[in-house]
């Protein structure tokens, strides 16, 4: 998606940044509006979030709905909700991977087979491998990992990178160089209210 946006964008940086957070945050467009699933998004609050004026947007639709390949793209865009935000909330955990793009299949298979190997329980995947970013894995799982897998998912090879997302506080001793935990601190409140 990123060289078709550079193709089409490459003399128009300001629309391009409009065009990115469209594609991204999965905002279609059409006729002359742009839409969060059947839901209008106002122009004027949209510009602001962006950082651009109103009349880049405006531009920036025209633009998409005069050029074929672009209407194509941006009439089928939709948002794809996530648990990633919610999930300690709930007592999952989210395993946000960072592996090396020329590893990132191999590393997803082997990601995959431990997690299965350890009968983990998976409650979403999501993936982005694309050009400009770091290639990341999120995985949310039921419950928490398991201490032997946590150790593992370390020497898979590619792997860069492991923060996890947890409702627990005892994750921070296996933390090496290479990972961090975030708790969740609503969580947290919450068990302490409770236990008040």
């Amino acid at each position: 998606m990123m060289l078709i946006l550079d193709y089409y964008f490459k003399n128009y940086p300001a629309r391009r940044k409009v065009a990115e957070f469209l594609f991204e945050n999965g905002l279609r467009v059409r006729n002359g509006r742009i839409y969060l699933k059947d839901v209008e998004v106002p122009i004027s609050e949209l510009a602001r979030v962006i950082g651009v004026n109103r009349k880049i947007i405006y531009h920036t639709i025209e633009y998409i709905e005069k050029t074929y390949p672009l209407r194509l793209i941006f009439a089928s865009l939709n948002p794809l909700p996530g648990l990633i935000d919610v999930a300690p909330i709930m007592g999952w955990e989210v395993l946000e991977i960072e592996l090396d793009k020329g590893r990132y299949s191999s590393s997803l298979a082997q990601v995959f087979d431990l997690l299965n190997r350890h009968r983990v329980p998976i409650v979403e995947v999501f993936s982005r491998n694309l050009r400009e970013e770091p290639s990341r894995l999120y995985v949310v799982v039921d419950g928490t990992l398991p201490v032997e897998v946590f150790v593992k998912i370390k020497e898979i090879e590619g792997f860069k990178k492991l923060i996890i997302r947890t409702p627990e506080r005892d994750k921070e001793k296996y933390v090496c160089n290479y990972c961090e935990v975030k708790y969740c601190p609503k969580r947290i409140l919450l068990e302490k209210l409770a236990n008040q």
